[in-house]
């Protein structure tokens, strides 16, 4: 059914900017955008619904390009350890830490780890979000880590949600390899990953390469039989210390490399040459009180695309709002609200493989967007919490919020 969207301002974002357009008309069509511009070039076209937006704002619906929302668990008693001054280290020789979110999600059933997630998407569903990716990675054995990304597909399947599954199961040593990285990683590269793949539940693959995790050789295994499966590559890296697995991401083409507050201008220039996009995520930043900022000029010197997301995990960024990720990102890092924005539709869509589709208001693209009853787009960055006023659309029909 063709719908004319009207009575609005859009932000496209096209080309990673506000690209602007004063008194807009938006045509949608079988899920798609048929057509957008200004109100007064409207073509003539058969129109079967006219929807007045009431002078909102329109973006794309929101994209979270870097999550762990399936988890069992609950570490909130850690944060009040560390805060009364409970060292990391002593929390970890306790059995907390990531080990504690592993042990729990391996208790708990795929339909608890389900019920537990759906609340968590909601929440950044009520921010206006409609596309999110989510990675496994507190399973860390093939039972597991199948348990959590069949909850990705169930979300996708009863949410008007659209969900990228990310296999991560290069997370952490799970206590049964213990002391045996590269007997993990032949594990997961022999056994886990085809397994997953062959399932239908993995549509990229993610590591973590730092001295705590996995080494950048170890990770490169990994990458290469990403290859053979056919099957596109993250990476968690820079966000500790600076082993370049940004620049190794980006010999594999990598979609993104995610964190990179130790990157160097080196990671930046093959980065921007191999169009893998830089996810910044200052949930984290703050969460952990780090100091060490991401190489913002370096990024922009080289053109880098930057995306920006929650990174929502029980650890070190438990956070429900993707709308509160832009304003650190522009308290934290620099960012400009512009910027911001991009960061969370059309260059988060890139980060995921789903730029062509998704990510800016443009003929042809998947109709996913938000009406926000906003004073200008920067509104988005500027208030801290709450919720605001929106209408959100998802392939072209309008959903509750």
């Amino acid at each position: 059914m063709r719908t004319l969207w009207q009575n609005c301002h859009a932000a496209t974002m096209a080309q990673g900017s506000y690209s602007a357009i004063e008194d807009a008309a938006i045509v949608s069509n079988a899920g798609l955008i048929e057509w957008i511009g200004p109100r007064a070039d409207l073509p003539e076209l058969e129109i079967a619904r006219t929807v007045d937006l009431n002078g909102a704002w329109v973006t794309p619906g929101l994209i979270d390009c870097h999550t762990h929302a399936v988890f069992g668990g609950n570490r909130s008693g850690e944060f009040e350890q560390r805060l009364q001054g409970v060292s990391y280290a002593e929390i970890a020789a306790q059995g907390g830490g990531i080990a504690s979110t592993v042990r729990a999600t391996r208790a708990s059933s795929e339909d608890e780890l389900f019920a537990s997630a759906r609340q968590r998407v909601q929440a950044l569903m009520r921010d206006g979000v409609t596309t999110i990716e989510i990675k496994s990675g507190y399973g860390l054995d093939l039972a597991n880590e199948r348990k959590m990304l069949r909850v990705a597909r169930r979300l996708a399947d009863e949410l008007p949600l659209a969900v990228r599954a990310t296999c991560l199961a290069a997370h952490a040593l799970p206590p049964e390899y213990a002391g045996r990285p590269d007997d993990y990683i032949a594990h997961i590269c022999d056994e886990m990953l085809p397994a997953l793949a062959d399932e239908g539940l993995v549509d990229a693959v993610d590591a973590f390469c730092e001295h705590l995790a996995f080494s950048p050789a170890q990770v490169e295994r990994l990458f290469i039989k990403a290859r053979e499966l056919g099957l596109p590559v993250k990476l968690h890296a820079e966000q500790l210390s600076s082993l370049h697995g940004s620049s190794l991401a980006a010999r594999y083409q990598a979609l993104s490399a995610d964190h990179l507050e130790f990157m160097t201008e080196e990671d930046a220039i093959a980065m921007a040459q191999a169009g893998t996009v830089a996810v910044l995520l200052p949930g984290a930043f703050y969460f952990l009180r780090e100091t060490q900022l991401p190489p913002m000029e370096v990024l922009r010197r080289h053109r880098v695309k930057i995306a920006l997301a929650s990174d929502l995990n029980p650890g070190t960024s438990p956070g429900l709002s993707l709308r509160l990720m832009l304003n650190m990102a522009c308290t934290l890092f620099r960012m400009t609200p512009e910027e911001a924005l991009a960061g969370v539709t059309v260059h988060a869509a890139t980060a995921l493989g789903l730029g062509d589709s998704h990510g800016s208001l443009e003929a042809g693209k998947v109709a996913d967007f938000v009406a926000w009853h906003i004073e200008r787009p920067a509104d988005l960055a500027y208030w801290l919490g709450g919720d605001l006023p929106k209408r959100v659309v998802r392939k072209g029909h309008e959903i509750s919020n």
